[in-house]
């Protein structure tokens, strides 16, 4: 026996799902060519998996930011903000953060995860109660896990359920606090924010809205669901990434309320891991502003998520009823699922495989993620793949059009 023989179903499972291709977990590229294509076995691939909603990662002002910080401040910190100091690119990103979420104040995380992490461990405390909608991200989870308050999860996306809970945890003492997501990881779907503010309104209870995945993407500034819904003032946490529009690694968290600087000595994912490198900082803080400076990278991404739902739609494919930049197809099991993501990979299209656990209700679905790089031929393209795909499987039953 070994330390690591509790893992042995896990790797036996991993090598069941490798045996039919590829290893899904392992995809190693030669090449990373843009924000939409990349090398892989000598071949170019599509990318329609990266989270790269605005496609930053290659913006010319982002990359040079990011190498005159490198150049002028080393490559990292060496260590925590608390331990080695804040660096002014930190103050100035968290200053721009501020301004640009209209909140009060805003720190900065190494990570998106951590920012889950930190925030939800710390704000509430023993004998408070966090509400969580059924299907929150592993590092909302991990985060509640990481703290001491009671935790009560309600269905996903239903007012109703919530309100019900918070009645039923009225009379028990401590604070109540929420917790969505704008656009949830898995099927792009968005929380019901104005009926869950309203819940929030009628129990006394405190709003925390995770803006991940809807940072940049909705919102006429960019900002999110809350500015999309109208309800920015009722939300008092906004926590996000900096992984996913902004094209770089980090997290935040921001509120109005006062005390605020209290959790940068007191959540331990911020206190005891080391900060940000001056270019993340930098290149952030230029993301930031190209995108404020080009609300039309939105609008391409907002036609993008169009043209792949309803090419998509009318291949046959059940999808859901509202275009997301996430487009997710379920598939009828695990096997289908490995076999349709490696065939699609074969035709030169990167998507990604999700598996139960991590996936509502633990069906497996193959994901995709639009960028407002992508232009409308690669999206054409990916279609095409994806139906050739469909039907070869015997998923689909609408005719294929003739070539």
């Amino acid at each position: 026996m070994s330390m690591l023989s509790k893992f042995r179903a896990l790797r036996d499972e991993h090598a069941a799902v490798s045996a039919a291709g590829r290893d899904p977990f392992g995809v190693t590229f030669d090449a990373i060519l843009s924000a939409t294509e990349a090398l892989l076995g000598g071949r170019r691939i599509l990318l329609l998996g990266t989270n790269n909603y605005l496609g930053l990662t290659f913006d010319a002002d982002c990359i040079d930011a990011a190498v005159v910080a490198t150049q002028e401040r080393g490559t990292g910190t060496t260590g925590s903000r608390i331990a080695n100091g804040t660096y002014d690119g930190h103050a100035a990103l968290e200053r721009r953060l501020a301004a640009f979420l209209k909140r009060r104040s805003a720190m900065v995380f190494t990570t998106g995860y951590q920012a889950n992490l930190g925030a939800l461990s710390t704000i509430a405390g023993k004998g408070d109660h966090l509400l969580l909608d059924g299907d929150s991200h592993a590092s909302i989870y991990d985060g509640a896990r990481l703290g001491h308050a009671q935790v009560t999860r309600f269905r996903h996306n239903d007012p109703d359920d919530l309100r019900r809970r918070l009645r039923i945890l009225s009379s028990q003492p401590g604070e109540k606090l929420i917790v969505a997501e704008g656009i949830y990881s898995m099927l792009g779907d968005t929380a019901p924010l104005r009926e869950m503010a309203e819940v929030k309104r009628e129990a006394g209870a405190w709003l925390m809205v995770d803006e991940a995945h809807s940072l940049g993407v909705l919102g006429d500034n960019g900002r999110g669901l809350a500015e999309a819904e109208g309800v920015e003032d009722d939300v008092d946490f906004v926590v996000g990434t900096f992984s996913k529009s902004l094209g770089a690694i980090g997290g935040f968290l921001a509120s109005d309320l006062d005390g605020f600087d209290a959790l940068r000595l007191s959540a331990r994912p911020y206190m005891f891991t080391a900060s940000l490198p001056p270019a993340i900082a930098a290149s952030v803080l230029r993301a930031i502003d190209v995108m404020e400076a080009r609300p039309e990278l939105r609008g391409a991404l907002r036609r993008n998520g169009q043209q792949l739902h309803e090419g998509l739609v009318a291949s046959g494919f059940l999808l859901n009823a509202m275009p997301s930049p996430i487009v997710s197809l379920s598939m009828p099991n695990r096997e289908t699922a490995v076999i349709f993501w490696n065939r699609l990979l074969a035709e030169g299209v990167y998507t990604n495989l999700a598996l139960g656990p991590a996936t509502p209700g633990g069906r497996p679905l193959l994901r995709m993620s639009v960028s407002a790089a992508l232009t409308p031929a690669q999206i054409g393209t990916a279609v095409d793949a994806i139906t050739r795909t469909g039907h070869a499987l015997g998923l689909l039953s609408v005719p294929l059009a003739a070539e």
